[in-house]
């Protein structure tokens, strides 16, 4: 399988990525936890069907030292007990943002102030940035139809 629009041959579409890369560096660069960060980029990713995006972030969990367990158990995080109670807010506040369509109301309060309990205000910025950038990649992947499998960490 093949992509549907080579993103990085692409003048437009390449610096498009370039500035989406440069922003996610931002929220790398904060104070957010970086296994919460790959959380949420997983659990977008699965929601949203990137398959391209969630071989990326597995295996960037993996490399980083998350344990198989846990990334097993993202998709069904609200059972799982492996979770703790900030990366829980955080999955929620994922799970909100990206289906925003799914809910006339958009993110409900509770869901912020779950987040709010266990981030503090630069840590809540990032992960609004993080949970919105993630949804950008995966949509852009998603629509090119990127294929996915063959991902080494550290790639980008």
């Amino acid at each position: 399988m093949d992509a549907r629009l080579n993103l990085f041959g692409n003048p437009v579409a390449g610096k498009f990525l370039k500035h989406i890369i440069s922003a996610n560096q931002v929220v790398s660069g904060s104070a957010l936890p970086a296994a919460t960060e790959e959380l949420v980029k997983i659990r977008a990713s699965q929601i949203n069907g990137c398959g391209f995006c969630t071989d990326m972030h597995t295996k960037e969990a993996t490399a980083a030292g998350e344990s198989s367990v846990r990334l097993n158990l993202v998709a069904a995080w609200r059972e799982a007990t492996v979770f703790t109670e900030a990366e829980r807010a955080a999955l929620e506040l994922t799970e909100q943002g990206t289906r925003i369509a799914d809910a006339a109301g958009g993110v409900t309060d509770e869901a912020w102030e779950s987040a709010a309990k266990h981030y503090d205000e630069e840590q809540l910025a990032a992960l609004v940035s993080l949970i919105a950038l993630i949804n950008a990649f995966n949509r852009v992947n998603v629509i090119v139809r990127q294929p996915a499998g063959d991902y080494q960490p550290g790639q980008f």
